[in-house]
């Protein structure tokens, strides 16, 4: 008998950098190591990309080419890297004490001779807590990749290292890291239901930038749509079908976008950040845009709704219908609204509670979206899929102009998709969503909405209801109420329920103990005056 061989499946590169960094973080916090990594990884595909065509240059100088000159890099689109950046030079001074600083002042130079990347690359190395070996070796372990060269971009290297790092330190994070990252399957699912094909895309709230990225992955995953469309005069240049357009407040995090979008070739110009938020400074107030997509902060009570009561964007439903102070969710809704073109659509990410609530006039205008005709589809998701909150979440389809277009007249329906039942755990704490599983939502939604779409009912999934029966059930957006399950069952989940309410709890009972803790530091630090 043949003995049987086997063969063990080499790990993918971008697991290999991930493992061998994260040994070399040691004790420092993974919210600043983030950017240490990201930030060199970054450094070494501009590297990468700028030494390929420095070389391709070298090799021309016979035929008049400059491996020096500046126009030589701007004309294909790869940013110059001055000598004292260039990842060779780095490299060659791993070792030194003064590593931290040289790294310091390659990203400085770097923005100084390209002015789409100023302020926007991470200067951090030289800070007295971040060991100078470790990050030498950190230098030493990126510098074994190659990931900015035509053939690395080809095959998305780079891409899918950034992407990779940016889950994965979102997952280290927890709870603080979900404030910049949006679990790569939710951001799938928006993106494969919307189709974004072409027109402006905005996100207000943009994090790191993977609502972009992933429609621009969209995009060329469809080139063969294009191609037909081609003669009809529809851009074929992916650059030319979508332009992006984004607001982030946290600065750190718009840095993150900026690289992030800046590996994929992707126009970050119009990414814009400012400290006050989409709500207190609209940094695209003219903006009618064609897809919003979008994950915004859930149930926000600090959104600073008390200075904006006779704001515009409350008006977007014909009548003035001004949102909470306590809870920016139905803001938000207006805010997206406000920005949408007389035939976009928006998906975004929401809580659940949103489906319901008739707090403090919520109800009221979540009857003017129903009455309206403007809510297109809810899906209701599985629990555990987001880092920062265990909050249940789902997610709101609007569309401006249900009546003409591209598809089937629906001005009286709404589509309820429930999957809770979707996904599988990851780990104990983290629930993801299957190729599968995206795919069966979003085609259920394409067969809806197409007019030659084959749509059918499944009991306990998916269901069309009329607005007279949403009327019936009080406006209630609730999946669970029109697919076929029991309310009780939808409205009240007590696992889900205690679980959360246990989280609460422990978090309180922690914040209570740290500052008892430095309560009785402070007193024991109080000399009391002697009796003399």
């Amino acid at each position: 008998m043949a003995k049987s061989v086997k063969t063990e499946q080499e790990e993918p590169l971008k697991k290999k950098l991930w493992k061998a960094a994260d040994k070399l973080r040691k004790n420092m916090d993974a919210a600043e190591y983030k950017h240490v990594a990201l930030g060199l990884i970054f450094l070494k595909y501009i590297s990468d990309a700028f030494e390929e065509q420095y070389q391709s240059l070298v090799s021309q100088i016979s035929e008049g080419a400059d491996p020096e000159d500046k126009n030589e890099y701007v004309a294909e689109k790869i940013f110059f890297v001055p000598a004292s950046a260039r990842w060779s030079h780095i490299q060659g001074r791993a070792t030194q004490p003064s590593i931290g600083k040289d790294i310091d002042d390659a990203m400085d130079a770097i923005e100084k001779e390209n002015p789409s990347l100023r302020g926007v690359l991470p200067k951090v190395y030289a800070q007295e807590k971040l060991d100078k070996a470790s990050l030498g070796g950190l230098v030493n372990l990126i510098g074994s990749a190659t990931l900015g060269t035509k053939d690395a971009q080809n095959k998305d290297l780079l891409g899918q290292v950034f992407e990779y790092f940016l889950g994965e330190f979102a997952l280290t994070e927890g709870k603080k890291g979900g404030q910049f990252y949006t679990p790569e399957s939710v951001v799938k699912l928006l993106v494969q239901m919307l189709e974004p094909f072409e027109g402006r895309v905005f996100d207000p709230c943009c994090g790191s930038g993977g609502m972009f990225v992933q429609s621009e992955k969209f995009v060329k995953a469809h080139q063969d749509y294009y191609q037909k469309k081609g003669a009809k005069g529809l851009a074929l240049n992916p650059e030319d079908r979508i332009s992006i357009y984004g607001q982030e407040s946290n600065q750190t995090t718009w840095r993150l976008a900026k690289m992030n979008l800046s590996i994929r070739g992707i126009d970050s110009s119009n990414v814009k950040w400012n400290n006050e938020g989409s709500f207190l400074n609209d940094a695209h107030k003219d903006l009618k845009a064609d897809y919003i997509i979008a994950n915004p902060p859930f149930n926000d009570s600090d959104w600073s709704g008390e200075l904006l009561r006779d704001d515009a964007r409350w008006k977007v439903l014909g009548q003035k219908l001004t949102p909470p102070t306590g809870n920016a969710n139905y803001a938000w809704i207006q805010h997206f609204l406000y920005h949408l073109a007389p035939t976009g659509q928006a998906g975004f990410v929401l809580s659940k509670g949103a489906l319901t609530t008739n707090t403090t006039g919520e109800g009221e205008i979540r009857k003017a979206l129903i009455e309206n005709g403007l809510v297109d589809c809810i899906v209701n998701l599985p629990t555990k899929l987001f880092l920062n909150t265990q909050i249940p979440a789902c997610l709101w389809f609007l569309s401006r102009n249900k009546a003409t277009g591209n598809f089937r007249k629906r001005e009286n329906e709404i589509l309820f998709i429930d999957a809770r039942n979707k996904g599988f755990l990851i780990n104990r704490k983290n629930r993801d969503l299957s190729e599968d599983d995206i795919n069966e939502i979003a085609d259920t939604y394409h067969n809806w909405r197409n007019p030659d779409g084959n749509y059918e009912d499944i009991a306990g999934f998916c269901n069309v209801a009329t607005i007279e029966r949403v009327r019936e059930l009080n406006y209630v957006l609730t999946p669970g109420r029109y697919v076929g399950l029991a309310d009780e069952e939808d409205d009240f989940n007590f696992v889900e329920r205690f679980n959360t309410l246990k989280t609460e709890l422990e978090s309180q009972i922690a914040e209570e103990a740290e500052l008892n803790r430095k309560i009785t530091e402070n007193l024991a630090k109080i000399k009391l005056p002697t009796n003399g």
